[in-house]
């Protein structure tokens, strides 16, 4: 009898300390070094997390996990969202989690972004908010009224960089964060007094920056095509950049711009409407709005990409020189495009 109540008491003492090891050294159940669930709306009930956690491998023990997040008083306090667990974190650092809604950031890149629907669906895939509600904030002037734009320049509110947002933030929460952050890059390095001296706001700066970025990779070119675009602007030339009208077609695809297209009457057509586009092709590099900003003074009105398809461009005062490197161009473009051809019947 007595062998039996101390192989009772052992194994209790086991079962205990296994239960410890559980709570305290390590409860995740994946081998990389985090791991993201979604808590979704009405899914918040113990058996349904559970479930959760179990699925996706969060936590190696649901039992030990069921034990001790009552006592904590997950089940009170816990929230829908997004959270992210690390490797090797134990049960309770898990409960505590869950109990204090420690809900994980989320990283939004913004990169070169040409459409209103791209930015939406990035939004949506990156943090969960719905597209479609994207899409109708920024198709609404009330809504985008306090941040100083409207449905044709809303992207000049969004400078390119990492931000930190939490799961299914809503579309003003992530643009007020996009904005405060739009406002930090313009006070910062003399950018508004410098747009001021060249007669620009940093809408029209933006919009100039968002073609230049369409033009070239070419720091070197983007100074000089900067320098063209506002040359061309104080002469009241029209723009006639191609970029504009990639967009106007909606059709990126576009390598050469043939006649057809140059009677779209778009607004952001700049063969046919002189001036600025009504708003921005794309969201630019940041350092492509301080190319605007310190572009050269140069008498350039014309440039032609190279006819090396070098991706670096031939800059001309006169347009006879211009002509000369455009017919130079289209030759090795049209050599280019027969050979092509003849590689594809093959």
């Amino acid at each position: 009898m007595k062998r039996i109540f101390t192989l009772i008491l052992l194994l209790i003492v086991l079962a205990g300390g296994i239960v410890a090891w559980q709570v305290l050294v390590s409860g995740t159940g994946f081998s990389e070094k985090s791991r993201f669930f979604v808590i979704s709306e009405g899914q918040t009930d113990k058996a349904s997390v559970l479930a959760t956690l179990k699925e996706e491998k969060i936590i190696n023990n649901t039992t030990v996990f069921s034990l001790i997040s009552g006592p904590l008083g997950v089940w009170d306090r816990i929230r829908p969202g997004k959270y992210e667990v690390k490797k090797g974190d134990n049960l309770l650092t898990i409960g505590r989690i869950l109990k204090n809604n420690r809900q994980a950031q989320l990283k939004l890149v913004i990169n070169k972004i040409r459409r209103k629907e791209d930015l939406a669906r990035l939004i949506s895939h990156n943090l969960g908010t719905d597209s479609a509600s994207v899409m109708q904030f920024m198709q609404s002037n009330d809504s985008l009224s306090q941040y100083g734009v409207d449905t044709s320049t809303v992207f000049t509110a969004i400078i390119q960089n990492t931000y930190n947002f939490f799961w299914k933030s809503s579309p003003r929460k992530i643009f007020n964060r996009l904005y405060e952050a739009q406002q930090y890059f313009w006070e910062n390095n003399n950018r508004l007094e410098k747009a001021k001296a060249r007669g620009l706001d940093p809408k029209q700066v933006y919009i100039l920056a968002s073609i230049v970025d369409e033009e070239t990779n070419y720091e070197s070119d983007k100074y000089k095509i900067a320098s063209v675009y506002m040359n061309r602007l104080k002469k009241s030339m029209p723009l006639q950049a191609c970029p504009t009208i990639k967009f106007a077609m909606n059709d990126f695809t576009i390598t050469r711009i043939y006649e057809k297209y140059l009677v779209n009457p778009s607004p952001y057509n700049t063969y046919r409407v002189k001036g600025l586009p009504p708003g921005p092709i794309c969201t630019p590099l940041p350092k492509t709005i301080d190319i605007i900003l310190d572009a050269p003074e140069t008498d350039y009105l014309f440039f032609v990409a190279k006819s090396d398809f070098s991706g670096y461009h031939h800059f001309s005062s006169s347009y006879g020189e211009h002509d000369r490197f455009a017919k130079e161009y289209q030759k090795a473009l049209d050599a280019y495009m027969a050979r092509k051809q003849q590689q594809n019947a093959k």
